[in-house]
């Protein structure tokens, strides 16, 4: 469940997980990260997904869809940000993004929320 102190004068990053080695999976979790940013937006929270918003750049370059590449991006949008939420797709606690994400908003002091596809979707 989101809590209602998240700042809303501030961006607040989405964490989600998304390489997998079929693109029908990646495609998913991008359609649920979308989903889910549109969700916090309606709540008020100014929100950056990396997936939402780099998705279809690197489809349309070619680009690596790993945490390797898109690691230094995130980490200026991270510093950017005053929260974190995860979105608890499958796969997130495997996701080596995710936990760097995670790891690297804690140092920064900024505990991570949690956010499933069920409270999203409206079933909790």
């Amino acid at each position: 469940m989101i809590p209602d102190d998240l700042p809303t004068n501030a961006m607040t990053y989405l964490a989600s997980p998304y390489s997998h080695e079929y693109p029908a999976v990646r495609q998913r979790r991008f359609k649920e990260a979308c989903r889910a940013s549109a969700y916090l937006m309606r709540r008020g929270l100014m929100i950056f997904s990396p997936i939402a918003h780099t998705h279809p750049i690197a489809l349309a370059g070619d680009l690596p869809k790993g945490w390797d590449f898109w690691q230094p991006y995130d980490h200026l949008m991270m510093d950017a940000c005053r929260g974190i939420v995860v979105l608890m797709l499958d796969g997130w606690r495997e996701s080596k993004g995710v936990r760097a994400e995670i790891e690297y908003m804690s140092r920064r002091g900024i505990a991570a929320e949690y956010l499933s596809m069920e409270e999203v979707d409206g079933c909790k």
